[in-house]
This record gives structure tokens, C-alpha cells and sequence, in this order.
């Protein structure tokens, strides 16, 4: 029993061996990564809204005292956004939340024109009336506020993140600044507040270590014209990345073909609202950077910029469980493998039901299932680069196996069957407890002798085995000494007298027990026979 140790091992390494050589002949199922590169990100880009809640009360008294209140929404900027961490923080362009326009001004020139009466455009320019008492009136309702002026105002910002699902939120995520660049293209961080989107989170977007060194390199810009709704879906155009613009001035874009001004096109991609839209990169899928720019200009903020805002911010970048869910759904749908992608992909879709990729690539897996597109419904998988098939390999493991199994088996009966029989024999109670006992011989037969009537010959005398007297955990007694008293069998000496063809029997005269033939004594009373 103690060598089995070894024995099991060895079963274990042959039976590791046999899975090493069948896991060789099954084709590998870890993928590089999918083809969809923007499927990362595009969950995970959100459209930003800003404006200014603006609250004013115009004090008219050029005639009759009159207190005029109203409220205005102020656009400060709008644009294109990515979220970072499963809480919801996302990175995007100063300039989409914070501008430097007053809106206070703004709201000073529309409530004097709709109360007035007067010309004056709805603007964040200060302008002037030719009327002086209107006009002294209106310079003193700009701020800032002074003793004598003549509006009341109070301005909330009030930011909204419209995430990409469907059906569309129309009502948004309600956010408030946690940084913002000192320039309009630096990056700026929003935090969420007042709602939280289940368990999961939010779908994250991966950021990249570093911006790609090699000029023209691929990359693709993702982001939003408005709020999304079913017709207004993410955009997704391709860009190459130049060299240069390192830092806060932005790497310009270049085809290297020269047959796009890429410029150009990415400074039109802004101004139709993907400010601060993600800019992914080819080689992984993860954010390399934002989208800012003008018309005519437009230019990559890299992730390095990025990263520090975020730490200003004091927000870590970080991807969730959604994530994780979602990277294996994608893996098995852009690797074909539709009939596994299915149950991936539903399993997304119960973390996050809005989750637009993954119900659109659900669609698709769906009605490729099983056809002649899925690789999972393959019957017979083949060796690349040839046509053998694969059940030879596992019908010879299944036979290494149980070779393996039985020969182990085997041995162990074998082995333990000897340790048995020595264990008996070393026991010293043993030893004790079992003596052979020869037998006295037989006198020599008396004349007459006949076996024709059944009397035994001196051939047959009998050897008894007995058990020892002495119980278990005593002393044995040693051999030669006198030890207690046996019975042994006896053939009979003489025919007895009597009937013909029948063995006579004698008993003690004073216990009444049988005696043997050649016993002179009782063996039970000790009384003498011949009495």
C-alpha cells in the first residue's frame, strides 16, 4: 500500500502525456484579436450636451417699477464623448463643455429685446442702443452684477451624456465638470450624478499605452452628429495619423496615399459634432487619442494628454465585468464561431439590454447559425494544411488511456497481495497460536490383520493440526518443554471381538467417554483404561 504513491503518478503522467498529444491534434480555439477593431470602443461613445440654465429678472423702472423674470437654455457646446470606468466617467474636449462666452450676456440681450421691444441681436456680444435711457438701462443689466443694476441673474450649467443604446434615452445622464483644460482641445473629465446603470455599468472603452510611433498609421474616428436614435447611429470614418505634434498641439492626420485631404475631412467630422470623439487605433482597438480641430485642421489630442486629466480628475481608467462579457462575445462572433457567439452575446445583452453592438451582432449570429458560415458547425474539423481527419488521434488516446489505466491497476493487485501474506507471517501471535502435532505411531498391526473389513493400515495414520491452549497474549510455550496434553488419533492395534466386519468401541468405566484404541488412560477423567 505505501509504493501506490509512485504508481499513481506515473498513471498521472502518462494520462497528462496522452491529453498533450490529443490537445496537439485538436485545432487551437484562442484567436488573435477580432477583426471588428471598433467594436471595443463604439459601446462605449456617448454624445455630449451643454448648456447654461440661465435665471434673470429685469428691473424696469423707466416707467412703471416692473419685475420681468425669465429662463433661458444657453447652448455652451456640444460634442462627442467616450466613458472610461463603469461608473461613468467620460473624457472629451474642453471646448464641448465649457466655453467662454457669458451667458449671462446672451440672456441680458434677449430679455430686453422681448420686453423692450428693441433690435438687438440674441448674441454673447454687448451691444449698444441708440436710445441713451434704454441704453444706460441695458449696459447696467450686463454683468457683473453692480448696486445699480438692473438685472437679477444666476447661471447653472447643466451638462447631459446621452450613452449609446437602444431604444434611445431621451432624457440623458445629468453630469457635472471634474476637469477642464485651461485651452478649448484639452482634454476635459465629466462624472456622472443622479442615476446609475445597473450592476454592471457602463460599456467602457480600452485606452492605449501610447500613441503609434509610425507615421500613416491606421486609425478610425467614432462619435456622434446628435443624440443617438435608431436613425442616427454612430459614425465610424478612418484616418492615418502623421508624425510631429507631440503634446497639447496635436498629431495631424496624412494619407499617405494622398488621395484623401484627411485634414480637412476630419475638421468637417468636427464641425457636424464629433468634438472629442475617441480616435482608435488599428493594431488593438484601444483609444489612441481624441478628435479636436477645426474646419480645415482637424488633429489628434494623444491618450498621454488624456491619462493626465484623468489623473487630475482623480478618476481611474478601468473596464468592468460588462466588458469582459462582451470581449468574449465578440471574439467568438468575428472568429465565426456563431452557434457559441449566440449564447455570448444574450448574456451581454442580460448584463446591459441596451447594448447596441451586441444586439446587432446577435441579429447576425442568429441567422448564421449553424450554416455553412458558422466554423462551429463544422462535423468533421481538419488538420491545417491537410485533409486527415481528427478521430483517429482521439480513438488511439481513448485506447493509450485505457491501457494506462488497466496495466496500474494491475500492478497495485499485485503488489498488495505479498504485503498481505507478509504481515501474517511476521505476527507473533500467530506464530503461537498455530503448532502441528505429529502423531504417536502405531504399534505394529496385530496377526490377522484383514482390510478386506474396513480396518485402517499404518499408512493411514492421521496427523492432527491443532490450535495451541495458550490464548493469545501469553507466552507461547518453548519448544521441548512440557506443554498441556493433546488428544491424537489412534488406529486400532487388534480387530475387536465381537460381530464380524465391525470395529469395537470401549468407554471409560468411570466417566462413560469413548477410548480411543491404543489410550490406557481417560483423556477426560484420567481414570486408568484396563479397570
Amino acid at each position: 500500500m505505501r509504493r501506490r504513491g509512485p504508481l499513481i503518478r506515473l498513471a498521472l503522467g502518462a494520462l497528462a502525456g496522452v491529453a498533450g498529444v490529443t490537445s496537439a491534434a485538436v485545432p487551437a480555439l484562442a484567436h488573435e484579436h477580432p477583426s471588428g477593431i471598433t467594436d471595443l470602443v463604439t459601446p462605449a461613445v456617448v454624445r455630449v450636451e451643454a448648456v447654461a440654465h440661465v435665471e434673470i429678472t429685469l428691473l424696469d423702472h423707466v416707467g412703471e417699477l416692473q419685475h420681468v423674470e425669465r429662463s433661458y437654455e444657453v447652448p455652451i457646446g456640444s460634442g462627442t464623448g467616450v466613458v472610461v470606468n463603469p461608473e461613468g466617467a467620460v473624457v472629451t474636449l474642453t471646448r464641448v463643455v465649457k466655453s467662454d462666452d457669458d451667458a449671462a450676456v446672451y440672456a441680458a440681450n434677449k430679455i430686453f429685446a422681448d420686453h423692450h421691444k428693441v433690435d438687438i441681436e440674441q448674441d454673447f456680444r454687448r451691444h449698444r442702443l441708440d436710445d441713451a435711457t434704454l441704453n444706460r438701462h441695458l449696459q447696467q443689466c450686463y454683468p457683473p452684477k453692480t448696486a445699480t443694476a438692473t438685472c437679477l441673474t444666476k447661471v447653472t450649467p447643466q451638462i447631459k451624456i446621452f450613452p449609446n443604446i437602444s431604444p434611445a434615452d431621451k432624457e440623458g445622464i445629468n453630469a457635472e465638470i471634474g476637469y477642464t483644460g485651461d485651452d478649448p482641445d484639452n482634454p476635459a473629465v465629466l462624472l456622472p450624478v443622479g442615476r446609475a446603470d445597473g450592476g454592471a455599468g457602463l460599456p467602457t472603452a480600452p485606452l492605449a499605452a501610447r500613441v503609434p510611433d509610425k507615421p500613416g498609421s491606421p486609425v478610425s474616428v467614432a462619435g456622434f452628429t446628435g443624440r443617438p436614435a435608431a436613425d442616427r447611429p454612430h459614425l465610424i470614418d478612418i484616418a492615418h495619423i502623421d508624425a510631429g505634434g507631440a503634446g497639447q498641439a496635436g498629431r495631424p492626420f496624412k494619407d499617405p496615399e494622398g488621395k484623401a485631404d484627411e485634414p480637412r475631412k476630419t475638421g468637417e467630422l468636427i464641425a457636424k459634432g464629433l468634438a472629442g470623439a475617441p480616435v482608435i487605433g488599428d493594431k488593438d482597438g484601444a483609444v489612441v487619442g481624441l478628435l479636436a480641430g477645426g474646419a480645415g485642421e482637424g488633429r489628434m489630442i494623444g491618450v498621454r494628454e488624456v491619462t493626465k486629466a484623468l489623473a487630475e480628475a482623480k478618476v481611474e481608467p478601468r473596464r468592468g465585468p460588462l466588458d469582459a462579457a462582451f470581449e468574449v462575445a465578440l471574439t467568438r462572433f468575428h472568429t465565426k464561431y456563431f452557434g457559441d457567439a449566440v449564447p455570448a452575446l444574450r448574456r451581454v445583452l442580460e448584463l446591459y439590454p441596451g447594448h447596441v453592438v451586441a444586439a446587432k451582432h446577435l441579429k447576425t449570429a442568429q441567422e448564421k447559425r449553424g450554416g455553412p458560415d458558422d466554423a462551429g458547425a463544422l462535423a468533421a474539423p481538419v488538420q491545417a494544411g491537410g485533409d486527415v481527419p481528427l478521430w483517429p488521434f482521439i480513438a488511439g488516446a481513448g485506447v493509450l488511456v485505457a491501457a494506462v489505466i488497466g496495466g496500474t491497476v494491475l500492478i497495485l493487485r499485485r503488489r498488495a497481495r505479498p504485503d498481505t501474506v507478509a504481515a501474517v507471517r511476521t505476527t507473533p501471535t500467530a506464530e503461537a497460536d498455530r503448532r502441528v502435532v505429529p502423531a504417536v505411531p502405531s504399534p505394529p498391526q496385530a496377526a490377522g490383520h484383514d482390510p478386506a473389513l474396513g480396518e485402517p493400515s499404518a499408512a493411514d495414520v492421521t496427523r492432527i493440526v491443532a490450535r495451541s491452549a495458550v490464548p493469545p497474549g501469553l507466552p507461547a510455550v518453548p519448544e521441548g518443554a512440557q506443554g498441556p496434553s493433546l488428544l491424537t488419533a489412534r488406529q486400532p492395534t487388534a480387530p475387536p471381538t465381537g460381530v464380524p466386519g465391525r470395529v469395537g468401541q470401549r468407554f471409560c468405566t468411570a466417566c462413560g467417554m469413548g477410548l480411543g484404541p491404543a489410550h490406557r488412560f481417560c483423556g477426560y477423567c484420567g481414570h486408568p483404561a484396563e479397570t
